[in-house]
């Protein structure tokens, strides 16, 4: 089906068991690993005038990743995948936030400065930004036809878009002055995203593509990654009254949900996204400077506890420490560091054996 990954419908199906929480040969494992340098397409110059030139030009955007997926090797259940990219704020773009580009990643400036405003600020279906992703994605499956996969864009709605609308560190005073409101606008962006969702999602449906986005899982059914980047910034009980309530409907509307949950800021909150029913999964990033598997090993045996698939993310060396500390169903390890094709490959063979070894005492 995609010529970088020949052994799709196999990874398929070991990420079709993840979401069921169940296991086909062994659990979903992904780990990036360079193709040598002698057999590298060569990546496209940019003679682009500047950075918001290069961002938005579709075909170049299209050939450069292209070249980029194919100097990658895709072993175990690394997907070749390329996501329409114009920053992880490009939702609140839709609203009329000014969207300025960096080298690798862009911004927004706030456009709620008061509350007054707020009936001014409405999604907008003919958003400069909302068409440039159509065309990238238009480019991207005409480049990636029968070779890569397609995903979606970096939504970041809910809680992450309001707060970019309003800034937020405004949005966490307004939690306590002007509560109705902010939960009023929520729910505004929570129909509107789903509007959003449903075109993308029928345009990659309809062009034969599994949904897929940043985090490289997949599905034939509506899925997405649900967070709240915002919540490390306030209490258990405001997280639990102004976006858990949208979070778990959020999940309720895709058919397949893994959660982002970044940073120890965040680790308070927890206990209130695993009693999302409807929540596949969780993925959890320490965060820099907190490195360690071991550290986070009673994290991720809650995650599972909890009835709930879970990513982890850990270095090559780390990798029988989770074989030993967690069960293989519902897990997904995405390893860093794999030194060579040959590693990769015995990295597989072994976590192969050890499910095999544990099958009959449930993995």
């Amino acid at each position: 089906m995609f010529r970088l990954k020949p052994d799709y419908e196999q990874t398929r199906h070991r990420i079709e068991a993840f979401w069921e929480r169940e296991i086909v040969d062994r659990p979903v494992v992904q780990f990036p690993l360079a193709k040598p340098k002698e057999e590298h397409v060569p990546v496209p110059p940019s003679a682009h005038e500047s950075l918001r030139d290069r961002w938005l030009d579709p075909a170049y955007q299209a050939q450069s990743v292209l070249a980029s997926l194919s100097n990658q090797l895709y072993l175990g259940d690394t997907l070749p995948v390329a996501m329409p990219n114009l920053g992880p704020e490009v939702f609140s773009t839709f609203y009329g936030c000014p969207l300025h580009f960096g080298e690798t990643t862009a911004w927004t400036d706030p456009v709620l400065q008061s509350w007054d405003q707020m009936d001014g600020v409405q999604l907008d279906t003919k958003s400069p930004y909302l068409a440039k992703l159509h065309e990238l994605t238009d480019a991207f499956l005409e480049a990636g036809r029968g070779v890569f996969i397609t995903g979606m864009t970096d939504w970041h709605p809910g809680g992450d878009w309001l707060a970019a609308l309003r800034d937020p560190s405004n949005l966490a005073m307004d939690l306590i002055t002007d509560p109705d409101r902010v939960l009023q606008m929520l729910s505004r962006g929570e129909a509107d995203y789903a509007l959003i969702y449903e075109v993308f999602f029928r345009k990659l449906r309809d062009a034969g593509q599994p949904i897929s986005t940043w985090l490289p899982l997949i599905s034939d059914e509506r899925y997405y990654v649900p967070s709240n980047d915002f919540s490390c910034m306030i209490s258990p009980a405001m997280f639990e009254r102004f976006f858990l309530p949208g979070l778990a409907r959020e999940c309720q509307f895709l058919s397949r949900s893994i959660y982002h949950l970044d940073g120890p800021g965040a680790l308070r909150h927890l206990d209130a996204i695993l009693s999302i029913s409807a929540l596949d999964a969780v993925q959890w990033v320490c965060g820099a400077g907190n490195e360690g598997y071991a550290r986070w090993v009673d994290v991720y045996r809650r995650i599972q506890a909890a009835g709930k698939g879970v990513e982890v993310i850990c270095t090559y060396p780390e990798v029988e420490q989770v074989l030993e500390t967690l069960s293989a169903r519902g897990l997904f390890i995405s390893v860093q560091g794999v030194p060579s094709r040959e590693a990769g490959l015995s990295l597989l063979q072994r976590v192969e054996r050890w499910c095999t070894g544990r099958q009959w005492s449930g993995c």
